[in-house]
């Protein structure tokens, strides 16, 4: 899947998760149920060194910071407990990428795909971050995102490392 969206949006990054620390043991998103196979999606909570991310040790990435306040952090986590809650009923929403490409959105109930869903959370978290749907809304519309602070780029896996060694 991230080949096909790479192919297409000649982007270099096709994916979007929200990560609640530092050392991204807490990162979720919509993706791979299961690693080997891309059309089983769904929530998930990433782990950047087992799982898909293990099948893929190459993984470039680019990550980002927000400051937010207090009450902002609260809804995010109320929000993100709603989908920790019932994981189970929820499921990638293939149909929606096809809406970003003919610039139409697709909502589909209990269904998001990656940057949607992180649009979405934070929307509803009351943080206003891109002006745009959230079913329109790409991984293109983050890396542009002038609120976002770029704290590190690179391969995963190196990031992984250097955040093990300060702890």
């Amino acid at each position: 899947m991230a080949r096909f969206i790479n192919i297409y949006t000649k982007e270099p990054y096709t994916h979007v998760s929200i990560a609640f620390d530092e050392e991204l043991k807490e990162l979720y998103s919509f993706g791979r149920l299961r690693p080997e196979n891309p059309i089983y999606g769904g929530f998930v909570k990433e782990d950047i060194v087992n799982g898909t991310y293990a099948r893929f040790p190459n993984t470039l990435c680019a990550l980002y910071s927000l400051e937010i306040d207090q009450r902002q952090y609260e809804q995010l986590l109320l929000e993100l407990e709603k989908f920790k809650r019932d994981g189970e009923k929820y499921g990638y929403n293939f149909i929606g990428l096809f809406g970003v490409m003919v610039n139409y959105p697709v909502e589909r109930k209990y269904n998001y795909f990656c940057s949607q869903f992180v649009s979405s959370l934070l929307a509803n978290s009351g943080i206003e971050l891109i002006n745009k749907q959230a079913a329109l809304t790409s991984p293109r519309d983050f890396r542009e995102c002038r609120k976002l602070n770029l704290i590190y780029e690179g391969e995963l896996q190196d990031y992984s490392l250097k955040q093990s060694f300060n702890f």
